[in-house]
């Protein structure tokens, strides 16, 4: 063991994979700590109303979204794939965009998620940070970063409200369901709750 050594850091060639957030409860808190910091707010939101990559949300500029309302649809070309996706402003998503728009002022051709300086949104890395700070803010144990926003999105979507891997797969451009069920970590915990129901 030697002095200044990064216990957390993976060896090589491992690869850290970072959870959703389960909870509803969690992800009500984490909202409601950032109600007072709109970029943050409505990157959380966003994130986690959507299900998008959060490398394609960070291209938005504010003049794609300012006149969008509630049920509306916006086309989005992910980076990695180069397929079409939609976002799609649902009733809390709106919210806070109204909230960012009105409190924050931004111009039409701004970054949405600017960074300090403002010129360019910020970065992959920064909204890791974030996540991670958010977590640890609220006791939130576990590994969190910003990966953890779509995968909450489909976490949800499938636990609260019952949609199929299926539709969840199509939503995230999945090649088949099976990899869309590794992505969301199914545990032995909840494959023995499934096992639990009586059939008969």
């Amino acid at each position: 063991m030697r002095k200044g050594e990064n216990f957390n850091r993976p060896k090589k060639g491992d690869t850290i994979t970072v959870e959703p957030i389960r909870r509803t409860k969690d992800i009500q808190a984490i909202a409601k700590m950032l109600t007072k910091h709109p970029r943050n707010n409505l990157l959380f939101v966003m994130g986690v109303n959507n299900g998008l990559r959060i490398g394609d949300l960070l291209k938005l500029r504010v003049g794609d979204v300012r006149h969008l309302k509630m049920g509306d649809v916006l086309k989005v070309r992910e980076g990695k794939t180069g397929k079409e996706n939609i976002l799609v402003i649902n009733k809390s998503t709106y919210k806070a965009l109204q909230g960012f728009l009105e409190t924050v002022k931004p111009q039409d051709n701004d970054p949405l998620f600017a960074s300090r300086k403002g010129e360019k949104p910020i970065t992959v890395q920064c909204v890791n940070s974030l996540m991670k700070r958010w977590a640890t803010t609220i006791n939130l144990k576990g590994n969190y970063g910003a990966h953890s926003l779509r995968k909450t999105w489909g976490y949800i979507q499938r636990t609260v409200y019952g949609v199929g891997f299926e539709v969840i797969c199509r939503r995230y451009n999945h090649a088949s369901p099976s990899t869309t069920m590794r992505y969301l970590g199914i545990t032995d915990k909840e494959i023995k709750a499934i096992l639990m129901n009586d059939v008969l």
